[in-house]
Formats: C-alpha cells, sequence, structure tokens
C-alpha cells in the first residue's frame, strides 16, 4: 500500500515521458491522501479536437465517489484492492465505468520493517524513469463545483523481491501497480471487464528500493 509519494514537478521531464503537456497546477511535489496531486486520463468525448488524446489533470489523492458527503473521505481511499475494488462502494462505480489513470510519481515510499522498526524505503525504478501507477479517478460535484480524485490500484506482493519486506511483520504484503509506458494507452483505454487480468499481469520487477 501507498500513501505517500512524490509527484513529478519537472516540466521538461514529464513531457518528455509522459507526452503530454504539463497543467499549471500540477499539485504538491510531496503527496498525502487528501493531497492535490496530477493524473492523466483519456480527453473525454465531445473535448475540442485540439486537446489531444490524452489530459493531465489535477486532483485529490483518495477517491471521492459521488454520494460522499464531503472530502475527509481521501484518507481511507487513497490505495484500492484491485481484486475488490469492483464490489467495494467506494471504487465500483469508477470500476465499472473503466475510469481508469496513470498517476506520475517521481518515487513511493513504503515502511520497510527489516531492522524491527518501520523506516521509510524510497522506491522507484530501477533506470532511473518516473513511474505510471494504475489508478482509477472519479469526479465530485457540490453545486456548480467539480473536484477530481483518484486511488491507486494495488495487488498481492507476497513473492516481490523487496515488497515483501515492507510494511509490519504478519500484514498481508501489497503493491502498487506500475504500468510499463508504453501499456498507458492499453490501460486507459481498457474495458472494465478486463482491468483485472491486466493489474495481475505486469511484471512485479518494476518497483526496486532507491538509495
Amino acid at each position: 500500500m501507498c500513501s505517500h509519494y512524490q509527484g513529478i514537478q519537472g516540466r521538461e521531464r514529464f513531457e518528455r515521458h509522459f507526452g503530454i503537456g504539463l497543467p499549471e497546477d500540477a499539485g504538491q511535489a510531496d503527496v498525502w491522501p487528501g493531497y492535490r496531486a496530477m493524473f492523466i486520463r483519456n480527453t473525454p468525448p465531445g473535448a475540442a479536437p485540439a486537446a489531444g488524446r490524452l489530459q493531465a489533470l489535477t486532483g485529490l489523492f483518495g477517491l471521492v465517489p459521488h454520494w460522499s458527503t464531503d472530502l475527509r473521505i481521501t484518507r481511507s481511499t487513497y490505495n484500492a484492492r484491485s481484486e475488490t475494488a469492483m464490489e467495494k462502494p467506494s471504487f465500483r462505480d469508477a470500476w465499472r465505468r473503466g475510469q481508469h489513470c496513470i498517476i506520475p510519481a517521481e518515487a513511493l515510499f513504503e515502511p520497510d520493517w527489516r531492522s524491527g522498526r518501520a523506516v521509510a524505503a524510497r522506491m522507484g525504478s530501477a533506470d532511473g524513469a518516473p513511474l505510471g501507477v494504475a489508478g482509477l479517478w472519479s469526479c465530485w460535484r457540490e453545486q456548480e463545483q467539480e473536484i477530481f480524485s483518484f486511488t491507486m490500484l494495488t495487488v498481492n506482493a507476497d513473492h516481490h523481491p523487496v515488497m515483501r519486506e515492507m510494511h509490519k511483520p504478519g500484514d498481508e504484503k501489497r503493491m502498487v501497480v506500475v504500468v510499463p509506458p508504453a501499456l498507458y494507452a492499453h490501460w486507459l483505454h481498457l474495458p472494465a471487464r478486463e482491468s483485472l487480468g491486466f493489474l495481475q499481469s505486469q511484471p512485479s520487477a518494476a518497483l526496486a528500493q532507491l538509495a
């Protein structure tokens, strides 16, 4: 599970890797649940042709379903278990509608318990490239106000060489799904019925502990 990560702030680095423009409001560089950060989704139908196929938006880290009465729910909806997202009230609408997104990240932080206490371990791509994490997005409306939000999807990590050492001993080991750049568009266009199979098929070696 991931409750803390670093967003990508450098315009050139972001645009070179993801191939779209960085929004004026890129959110916060150090991201926790409820903070504003970027996500990438398909451009909705009816948008101007100049908008391109993808768009980067700023939203809250922690998915806010349409029925929520306030934004405090982000404290518990920043990660979604891929195996149960289609059933959980907080995530099932976004899952069934195929509201997939890519969450750009420079690095993720996980609690390393190998010393007997929790030490924040910085996780990232072994080749130094930005990460694109698979997620779901939603739009919450209050009167005329629209607030976007997103969650990171996770899978079991019992057999990952590094992630199996994270989190408290005895807890289930989980990790976010890092999408290979070549499959960004595939994930964003994937129908809901194929989502779970895609998430479970992604190579677990994508994450490595950074110095």
